[in-house]
């Protein structure tokens, strides 16, 4: 493990912009190197992004929940500023650079949130080590295999799922912004909420030398990540979980899903937003991941 702790360097845009007593290391898993931005006291929870960002999505609910927790935020393998490798973007493995990131802390448990991919992954996570998970947060996702995972995918918006290979990366080479905005113009609610600062910060990431190739790799795994999930949601989690869905997104799905592989499920629905919830409801995102992390007792699936 390489634990070179540096300062966090200051980003464009304000709501990527982390508190001052954060820091960043590099760790490295297996076949991996992984960013991680820590900070905050108290027990911990691993913030995990998903496509179109990076961990830099998570600044202000990390600022907010290293109050009274102590805050890891990785970029995922191929993202960010974590390594390139040539494999491992299924969710199980990423999971066990989760795992490993967190043991090289010295972390034995903790709650684990995540949007988009980063939601997969948590979900994988949760899966592989429930005994090391003391809470769940999904975040406007589907997860691969789990019912009614074969409806949704039939959604001719969600084409990018099997987009890529070498001539998708040809195409897409020096318009990543172009298509980085077909995202986030038509999975929000509010496109103007995804401003200007945000897309160019963004779009720099993906522009990166095998940025887009590990990016369309984290979709192509969909098949082998819904092979797995079938496996796993034979045995429900028992942990509480939060399943949150943008009501001009995913929206009740989210919970269907996840009552589907978890016993113990409570639904929060966020108004007046898509896909982007950090960037466009940010406020009442925060109070949702934030009141469930800071209950004292488990709720019952409503």
């Amino acid at each position: 493990m390489n634990t070179t702790e540096q300062p966090v360097v200051i980003v464009t845009g304000a709501s990527s912009v982390f508190p001052a007593n954060f820091r960043t290391q590099e760790i490295q898993a297996d076949g991996a190197t992984i960013h991680v931005r820590v900070g905050g006291q108290g027990p911990a929870v691993v913030l995990l992004h998903g496509f179109g960002n990076t961990g830099d999505m998570w600044a202000l609910l990390a600022a907010e929940l290293a109050q009274d927790h102590r805050v890891v935020v990785p970029d995922l393998r191929g993202m960010g500023l974590s390594s390139h490798p040539a494999g491992g973007y299924d969710k199980k493995t990423q999971a066990a650079d989760i795992r490993s990131v967190l043991t090289q802390l010295g972390i034995d448990r903790a709650a684990v949130v995540g949007h988009d991919i980063g939601a997969t992954v948590a979900y994988a996570y949760a899966a592989r080590y429930p005994d090391k998970t003391d809470r769940l947060v999904v975040m406007d996702a589907p997860v691969p295999g789990i019912p009614p995972w074969d409806e949704i995918v039939r959604s001719p918006a969600l084409w990018h799922f099997s987009f890529g290979g070498p001539d998708a990366e040809r195409l897409v080479a020096g318009r990543e912004r172009i298509y980085l905005d077909r995202f986030w113009n038509e999975f929000a609610g509010d496109p103007s909420k995804i401003d200007e600062a945000t897309r160019v910060h963004y779009s720099a990431f993906y522009a990166q030398p095998g940025a887009m190739h590990s990016a369309f790799a984290q979709f192509l795994s969909i098949p082998k990540d819904a092979e797995d999930n079938r496996v796993s949601m034979t045995t429900k989690l028992t942990m509480p979980v939060l399943a949150i869905g943008a009501a001009k997104s995913f929206g009740a799905n989210v919970a269907i899903v996840m009552r589907n592989a978890a016993d113990n499920v409570t639904e929060v629905m966020i108004e007046n937003s898509g896909h982007w919830l950090m960037e466009e409801q940010p406020t009442a995102t925060i109070a949702a991941v934030h009141n469930f992390l800071g209950r004292k007792t488990t709720t019952q699936s409503h």
